[in-house]
């Protein structure tokens, strides 16, 4: 019930684009821009193509942080909405949504359920990912498994010193005694576990994968 509810708020979010051209992606955009397709077939039996355009610096410079994104419909603006996003489109919906790091979610939704992510552009930072899962699939597994190492050491240094905070509060304190984290990590060390966290949410978000307690170590 609540996601309907969310997805039909995200529906009324859609404004009707201006027909302007979709610009080419350039291999400079790799880090600042997401660019996925869609071709379906209308009813009529002519295959149309829909593209999801998402400008990374825009959202970073929005009041809201979360930014837009364009729908265009065989190379025009079609359609555009704030994130995350639900456009209507032939026999279904496209969703969008954004984590601090790229989209986490760009995919089509049938009316039957069934879920399909969109191609991305060869150029950008996802499709060049996506082709060295193709070409190199144990090279691409491995990198997968250091980013979600880069993840979870992070996560288990953490829990001992939330521990130890939450046994500061004088409700556990009188209850349990204190704790104290057998874990302090000098100043050097914390920054290179959150730049290698970031580093591996940045490659995470390149595969549109998504964890909220993983992925939320990576945000910091």
């Amino acid at each position: 019930m609540l996601k309907e509810w969310r997805r039909s708020r995200a529906v009324h979010r859609v404004q009707p684009g201006n027909g302007r051209s979709l610009k080419r992606f350039r291999w400079w955009q790799s880090l600042s821009r997401a660019l996925f397709y869609l071709p379906l077939k209308n009813d009529d039996g002519r295959q149309v193509v829909y593209a999801i355009d998402v400008n990374h610096v825009q959202r970073f410079l929005s009041d809201n942080g979360k930014g837009k994104a364009h729908l265009y419909l065989d190379g025009r603006h079609h359609a555009e909405s704030k994130l995350p996003a639900v456009f209507p489109v032939q026999g279904g919906t496209i969703e969008v949504a954004p984590t601090a790091f790229g989209l986490k979610r760009c995919h089509y939704v049938t009316a039957e359920g069934a879920e399909h992510q969109l191609i991305p552009d060869r150029s950008s930072g996802e499709g060049r990912r996506a082709h060295l899962a193709r070409e190199h699939p144990a090279l691409s597994r491995w990198i997968a498994f250091c980013s979600l190492i880069l993840l979870v050491i992070p996560l288990l240094l953490l829990i001992p010193q939330l521990i130890e905070v939450a046994f500061k509060f004088p409700p556990v304190t009188q209850r349990f005694g204190t704790f104290t984290s057998p874990i302090h990590l000098p100043g050097w060390l914390n920054i290179t576990l959150a730049v290698g966290a970031a580093a591996a949410g940045w490659e995470r978000a390149l595969r549109l994968r998504y964890n909220w307690l993983l992925d939320s170590m990576a945000k910091g």
